[in-house]
């Protein structure tokens, strides 16, 4: 068995009975990818980065994705979140597992945690540590700093793209939401924001090739002109749009060799509106 192929056995562990939209999520992935990953019908494997996040997320030991467990823990039962949150009951991990590996496994369910906190319980469960501190269960946000996921996604300022894997500047991106307000982006909370990647020259010189964007995923609908992330006809585009009529959209592009179109808006899905250019202007 090849390395994605164990990853891929492991990915559907951890998943179990939870909602894969609810995983991705919570993981900084577009909903489309972790499908196209867990799909047979496609060859979209699991990389190295997007694996070390999700370990990293679910306070999983670094490689974790990358072996199959030595013991049975197929007896342990993952709920869904419908289930965890009306207080079913949950099947407990096999008794075969040590105390580290079973907290390892309730981890996985717990959200809000950092790797530091749940390297700290496991600590106390393998017995390696005697101590936690009330403090280390503050919120993930230092002061007025918090961590943006950064999608797996890139849209195309183009002729339309598909999520692939390929090397990023940025990562995860921590920042300020006061300085973000401060700087004129406008958005209720600081988990709505996600990074993705611009691909292609036909929005410059607003947006140039692989910039980084920081968008709003909470919004799924027009809400005036502006850029948006959205799909259609199969790809994905980051591009202004503006109502033409009842039925239609004119999708424009900013780079003048480009020139616009009207698409139907029954075939258009916004998926998220652009708020913010991550560029690295050179002087």
């Amino acid at each position: 068995m090849d390395i994605y192929a164990i990853r891929k056995q492991q990915l559907i562990s951890l998943i179990g009975n939870q909602k894969k939209g609810a995983c991705a999520e919570r993981w900084g992935m577009a909903p489309a990818h972790l499908s196209q990953i867990l799909s047979d019908k496609t060859a979209k494997n699991l990389g190295d980065d997007v694996a070390r996040r999700i370990e990293a997320v679910e306070g999983l030991p670094r490689g974790w994705f990358d072996s199959l467990p030595h013991g049975d823990s197929s007896t342990y039962i993952y709920p869904s979140l419908e289930e965890a949150d009306n207080g079913s009951v949950i099947k407990e991990p096999s008794p075969t597992l040590s105390a580290a590996d079973q907290v390892k496994q309730m981890l996985a369910r717990v959200k809000g945690l950092s790797g530091e906190v749940r390297d700290k319980i496991v600590a106390v469960a393998d017995g390696t540590s005697d101590v936690l501190s009330a403090d280390h269960f503050k919120p993930g946000q230092v002061g007025d700093e918090v961590w943006i996921a950064h999608y797996d996604v890139r849209g195309a300022m183009g002729g339309g793209e598909v999520p692939h894997d390929y090397p990023e500047m940025l990562q995860d991106v921590r920042v300020s939401p006061q300085h973000l307000r401060e700087m004129g982006v406008e958005f209720k909370e600081h988990f709505h924001l996600k990074v993705v990647t611009g691909w292609g020259q036909s929005m410059a010189p607003t947006i140039k090739h692989r910039d980084p964007l920081l968008v709003d995923v909470t919004i799924r609908e027009f809400t005036g002109d502006g850029i948006y992330l959205f799909s259609w006809q199969g790809h994905q585009y980051i591009k202004r749009l503006q109502i033409v009529d009842e039925e239609h959209f004119e999708m424009i592009s900013d780079n003048e060799l480009h020139r616009a179109r009207q698409i139907r808006k029954d075939d258009t899905y916004i998926q998220a509106r652009v708020l913010l250019v991550w560029n690295a202007n050179l002087v």
